[in-house]
């Protein structure tokens, strides 16, 4: 885009749907760096986290409670980067919204694997309770989860979607 000016994302789908508009943006930029150079460097570490514990690796504590924050803060981020296509930017990337889904589960599924573990533990009676019926309803609870997302996306852009249906 930036040697082509005319060049149109073919992830461009629609008005709402469009790269093209959240990559030109002003103020896509954290400490000069573009908001990608945080996150893209750390998918290999976790496909790489992913197949060493596919090949019996067992990690110690350090690296899963570093990892959790990573996770965590990767996760605040790309919902942080969410808030502003839907309100700043008033649109959305696909490849975004994707990176939305794998941050989540990825947050999700280390915490309760850390929780699980015992790399963090629940301290009081009340909250090993309520860990134990998270744990028992994880997966509904992140439908849930993904169910409100889409629900709050599509009423902020039902002036686009409600015409279109």
């Amino acid at each position: 885009m930036i040697q082509n000016s005319k060049f149109v994302p073919t992830c461009n789908l629609n008005p709402v749907l469009s790269c093209g508009n959240v990559i030109n943006a002003p103020g896509d930029k954290l400490l000069g760096l573009p908001y990608p150079l945080y996150g893209l460097p750390l998918f290999p570490v976790l496909i790489g986290a992913g197949v060493g514990m596919l090949a019996g690796a067992i990690y110690k504590r350090w690296y899963w409670i570093t990892f959790q924050v990573l996770v965590t803060l990767g996760t605040i981020g790309a919902y942080y980067l969410l808030l502003k296509s839907v309100y700043q930017i008033h649109s959305l990337c696909p490849f975004c919204l994707s990176v939305d889904v794998v941050t989540t589960v990825l947050f999700w599924y280390t915490t309760l694997y850390n929780l699980d573990t015992k790399m963090i533990s629940p301290r009081s009676a009340k909250a090993k309770v309520a860990y134990k019926w998270i744990r028992k309803h994880h997966l509904d609870l992140l439908v849930l989860w993904f169910l409100i997302v889409t629900g709050l996306l599509l009423k902020h852009f039902w002036y686009y979607y409600g015409k279109h249906l």
